[in-house]
């Protein structure tokens, strides 16, 4: 498979494990010394990926809300073994944008940093995949 491919494949993981809420998804895309930062809802956010993904699993996903899947890649650059996404999640009312860092770990591309923020619905919606 492409490194592209690769990339893609580890994205739309992390899409579903957010989606569906599904834990087991989310920790085999993530290194477990993932760390996450943010600005939400005017708030600063941090947490290391055990925390984040108690949250995730302590909440309803947007699959059991009935919402419809729409997260997708806008952005990918890749750069031998370390690669950059743009993602955009829409979920809970607001267009999360996420910024994943991957670093290709035994064959396997890993989230090892994200970022994050959310832009209400009311406004534009991010450009596609670039």
């Amino acid at each position: 498979m492409h490194q592209h491919d690769e990339v893609l494949a580890a994205i739309d993981a992390y899409c579903r494990g957010v989606y569906h809420g599904d834990i087991g998804l989310l920790r085999s895309v993530f290194d477990p010394r993932a760390q996450l930062f943010a600005e939400v809802r005017g708030q600063a956010y941090f947490r290391p990926l055990d925390d984040y993904l108690a949250v995730v699993a302590g909440r309803a996903s947007p699959a059991s809300l009935g919402q419809a899947f729409a997260m997708k890649p806008l952005h990918i650059e890749i750069t031998g073994e370390i690669a950059f996404a743009k993602v955009h999640c829409p979920m809970f009312d607001f267009h999360y944008i996420d910024y994943l860092s991957f670093v290709r770990q035994e064959g396997q591309w890993k989230i090892v940093n994200k970022t994050f923020t959310d832009v209400p619905v009311a406004q534009d919606r991010p450009a596609p995949l670039t």
